[in-house]
């Protein structure tokens, strides 16, 4: 959705706001039907004609109200056991980068870190993340394609745990196709995980593609009913989408924030999520 503001207003300069046509912009901005229901109605009740600027304006109040004021920060490791993050979502969306992204970001916060290649059941997942773990020299606990992905985390666990590491963050599979395997498999993580640590996982972030618009928001439903407790978000593939407004309809509908988004290939493009500089640079 990058510089969708701007389009409005170029869009309606010199020429009355059609709320009909206004309507259709939004919600191809995808925004979200609700968010848009919400501006309209909040446009009809100035109960006079508006400037493009000034229809800018109600939705970047309307939108703000909707986005948390500031970002939730990620749990803290405990005395001497690791904070679990699990990384889900589905192939394509930036998920296995996402994932050393973040690794990336947290080591940049003076914490350790580790991986878990837990996404066994598609081995490219294996060697991208391992090439990653080589590339940011960060640890990886992986093993063969196929093999148990509760396993690989329980491992990871093991080794993080002995070598006093902050952060471990484990790259899970993501096939929605078959939704069955996909909540017994990340089921079956976090009852191993809970053995090691009753409060672990600690963190289960949903990647989802900002290009791929309301299909990003059909992706959370789902995660969220497989999961059943998703605690925030990463968007990915920001820089120039046009497609940033799903930020604001998994919010408004699901309730599960953006907690970090990514902005480009390199490992630096990417940070927290800050709902005034989204809806004021982004938007």
């Amino acid at each position: 959705m990058a510089g969708f503001f701007k389009k409005l207003i170029q869009r309606f300069t010199r020429r009355k706001v059609d709320l009909d046509e206004l309507e259709e912009t939004l919600i191809t901005g995808d925004v979200g039907v609700p968010m848009t229901l919400q501006i309209l109605e909040k446009l009809r009740e100035m109960g006079r004609s508006l400037e493009a600027e000034e229809v800018v304006d109600v939705c970047r109040q309307e939108i703000l109200k909707i986005l948390p004021p500031q970002t939730e920060p990620l749990s803290v490791p405990a005395a001497g056991k690791p904070c679990v993050i699990l990384v889900v979502g589905v192939n394509g969306t930036g998920k296995t980068t996402s994932t050393a992204k973040l690794a990336h970001w947290l080591r940049g916060q003076g914490k350790t870190v580790m991986l878990a290649a837990a996404d066994t059941f598609r081995a490219a997942a294996i060697e991208q993340l391992d090439h990653w773990a080589q590339r940011l020299q960060i640890p990886i606990t992986k093993a063969q394609y196929k093999a148990d992905p509760a396993a690989v985390c329980h491992d990871a666990w093991e080794a993080a745990s002995k070598r006093g590491i902050d952060y471990l963050i484990c790259d899970t599979a993501g096939r929605l196709h078959n939704k069955h395997n996909l909540m017994e498999e990340l089921s079956k993580i976090e009852r191993v995980l809970g053995r090691k640590d009753p409060t672990a996982p600690h963190e289960t972030l949903l990647v989802v593609d900002a290009t791929t618009g309301s299909n990003a928001l059909v992706q959370a439903r789902e995660f969220q009913k497989a999961v059943g407790r998703l605690t925030g978000v990463i968007v990915t593939k920001l820089d120039g989408s046009g497609k940033g407004g799903v930020i604001v309809s998994i919010q408004q509908e699901l309730k599960i924030p953006a907690r970090f988004i990514g902005t480009g290939e390199g490992p630096d493009d990417f940070g927290p999520f800050e709902s005034k500089a989204f809806v004021e640079a982004v938007l």
